[in-house]
């Protein structure tokens, strides 16, 4: 149980989080990214737009952590997609070199987060009493 009771905190942790940052970017734009206040409007409007997306993203975190059992898929996908993002940057490391400090350590922790989601996602479905079993 304390396997289901870590996954259903972490999603709806993770769910409130996406939320709230994506919402921060919808309202900051470019003041919302470190270092780059001054970016411009292309930078300012998908930096809105993405915050959208990431706060779409957390409210998917949030349904998922309310349902009962938690859907191990649903948890794999959404985690894929989180550790998508990780991959993304460490594309951009290759390709454009070191960014703000604050963007690797998010990196880090979508890197160190993932497998535990991973690891996490079927624990609510392996809990839950298989339906006529005796």
């Amino acid at each position: 149980m304390a396997r289901v009771k870590a996954l259903r905190v972490l999603a709806r942790t993770m769910g409130v989080a996406c939320v709230l940052i994506g919402l921060f970017h919808v309202l900051g734009g470019n003041a919302a990214i470190p270092g780059e206040a001054d970016a411009g409007p292309t930078i300012d409007s998908l930096g809105r737009f993405f915050g959208a997306v990431f706060a779409g993203y957390g409210l998917a975190w949030i349904q998922v952590a309310r349902q009962t059992p938690i859907p191990a898929r649903t948890v794999r996908v959404l985690t894929g997609v989180f550790l998508l993002g990780a991959v993304g940057r460490l594309l951009s490391i290759a390709v454009e070199g070191r960014p703000h400090g604050f963007q690797l350590g998010l990196m880090v922790l979508e890197l160190a987060l993932s497998p535990l989601y991973f690891w996490l996602a079927d624990a609510d479905e392996k809990a839950v009493p298989v339906r006529g079993a005796v």
